[in-house]
């Protein structure tokens, strides 16, 4: 049975500690193509989400009937079987966005993200807790995309939500710096992806030191007498 301890633990190792772009630096292929802005990210990031939870729990109920020696193409057969009904549903529902993100959604396959965590977490553990664990590792990719799509789109052309019309017809993107800015095409070329997410990277490292430098320096907890005679 899952606990709460362990819920929190799979939503803080997926969300931050084990975060699939920043501590894993897995996925980086869709990672610095699709997040040119910040509704590309969400939409491509909201996608694996979808993948990656179906297959953990699929993986997860099956993983006492599928022999170790083949469990891999069972595993990417699982996996390409989402994948189909999720881009078939993007080329119905969201044609546009679905011609921006091109083959970036057939490419879940074949992302190490997903894989890795139906092969390390789906196949060793119990369906509830495989299902949180892909959309916790989902949700993970989802916000460090978002933010990262976001800083780009900002730096580069000075808006925000670029292409939100493609997903909610009557919306606009957002116009933060003034209209005469002349944009920073590197933010919107790969090399600008890497830079910012070499300094998201390190903070996120910056974080993680402080809050260990004061876990140090908090006293120990007190010793009881409880239970002795």
């Amino acid at each position: 049975m899952m606990t709460r301890d362990d819920f929190r633990t799979i939503a803080h190792n997926g969300i931050w500690k084990q975060n699939t772009s920043l501590a894993q630096v897995l996925g980086l292929c869709p990672l610095l193509a699709v997040t040119t802005n910040a509704v590309n990210g969400i939409m491509l990031s909201l996608a694996t989400i979808l993948v990656m939870a179906l297959a953990n729990v699929a993986v997860a109920s099956l993983r006492n009937l599928i022999p170790h020696e083949i469990r891999i193409p069972v595993f990417i057969l699982i996996v390409a079987a989402l994948v189909t009904v999720v881009d078939l549903l993007f080329n119905a529902n969201l044609h546009e966005l679905y011609l921006v993100l091109g083959i970036f959604i057939p490419l879940i396959v074949t992302n190490c993200i997903v894989l890795a965590r139906v092969e390390a977490f789906a196949a060793k553990n119990p369906p509830l807790q495989s299902t949180f664990d892909g959309v916790f590792m989902g949700v993970g990719m989802l916000w460090t995309l978002a933010l990262l799509g976001a800083l780009r789109e900002l730096i580069g052309g000075g808006t925000l939500f670029g292409g939100i019309d493609m997903v909610f017809p009557n919306l606009s993107p957002i116009q933060l710096l003034p209209e005469n800015y002349p944009g920073f095409l590197l933010a919107l070329l790969p090399p600008g992806a890497f830079i910012l997410l070499g300094c998201m990277i390190a903070w996120k490292n910056w974080l993680d030191a402080r809050a260990a430098a004061r876990a140090a320096r908090q006293p120990p907890a007190p010793v009881t007498a409880a239970g002795c005679s």
